[in-house]
Formats: C-alpha cells, structure tokens, sequence
C-alpha cells in the first residue's frame, strides 16, 4: 500500500512537457543533430518531387505544419504572454523570440519595402537550414530557406496576419513577407487610436 502511494506522489511531482518554458527546450538538442535531421527531410522530399521549385514547395508545406505547432506550443507554454495586435510588433516577436526559440538567435534584420507597403523584409546572412546542405549543380537555385519561409508564414498567419512568405537568395537569404491588404488597413487603424 505505502508503495502505491509512493508511486502516485512520485507521478505528481514530474511535470507535464507542455509546463516547461520554451527556454529550456534549446539547449536539450544539438545544432548537429537538427542539422543531420533536417538534411533528412530534405532527402526525403527530393524523393518525392522531380523539379527545384516543386522541392521548394514541398520544405515550405512543412515548414508551414511546424511553424502552426510552434506558435501553438509557445501561447501554450507562455501562458502569460500577450498576442501582438500591431502589425510591426508582430514582426518584432517574430525576429526575436520566435527566432531564438527555433535557431538559438535573432535574425539579423528586419526591413520595410520602400515601394510596397505590403511587403517587408527578414534578411538572415547564413540560415541554420542551408549551413550544411550541399546543392547539386543541376539543383543549383536551391533554397532550403523556404522551410522556414514556411514556418514564419504560419506563425503570422495563425497570429491574424495573414501573408505569404517566400525566401530569396539576397543579402544572403531573404524572406519577402506580403501582407494581405487587410492586414495593412487594420494597422492603420490602430495607429490612428
């Protein structure tokens, strides 16, 4: 009887794993290990594809399902965390705490279009995505990025900032986020109050 009761303290005690802060999470999984996977994966979908862009699509499908569970998994964990409503808030967060949670740093820069008010800019110099994948010349336009770009187009969208996210090799890689127009006017408005 008293083991049975030893048992059920013990089991009370441990705490569920989506108790634990994202914070701790980083340091539990090697840069090399995410590498090794992530070069999986894309063995795995080039597998099932047969030109570049169709490759693209496919890491970005799949950034976009990780990218729904990470936003998902951080309100869950940082319960006192507060959505963003503003429009470059977001962005920020994205930038800074969604970066360090997934890469272990902040991405390098964040920009506005000059001609385009839809469209801005988060320039990363050397992606963890792309650090250890080797392109074929026949692949030679190749951009792993697009995992990502799929991740940060879910987060924004599943955020209420609907856009599409696309990488770009420029500045060493780009992605170019284009809001909805929406997205835009409902900033200014909250602008204006």
């Amino acid at each position: 009887m008293e083991k049975l009761e030893a048992l059920k303290m013990s089991s009370m005690r441990r705490t569920n794993i989506l108790d634990r802060p994202l914070s701790k999470g980083k340091s539990e999984v090697s840069q090399s290990i995410v590498a090794l996977l992530f070069s999986e994966i894309v063995q795995y979908c080039q597998s099932k594809v047969y030109t570049v862009p169709e490759l693209q699509n496919r890491l970005h499908e799949l950034g976009q399902d990780v990218g729904t569970r990470v936003i998902d998994l951080y309100f869950m964990r940082e319960r006192s965390s507060k959505r963003e409503t503003k429009l470059t808030q977001m962005l920020l967060f994205v930038k800074t705490t969604v970066w360090k949670n997934l890469f272990g740093k902040e991405a390098e820069k964040l920009e506005h279009a000059n001609d385009d008010e839809r469209t801005y800019y988060i320039i990363e110099k050397q992606p963890l995505v792309n650090t250890y994948i080797s392109v074929p010349k026949d692949k030679g336009t190749l951009n792993c990025a697009n995992f990502t770009a799929g991740i940060v187009e879910a987060v924004l969208t599943h955020c209420g900032f609907p856009c599409k996210v696309t990488a770009h090799w420029h500045k060493g890689t780009t992605y170019m986020i284009k809001f909805e127009d929406f997205v835009i006017a409902r900033d200014k408005q909250l602008e204006e109050k």
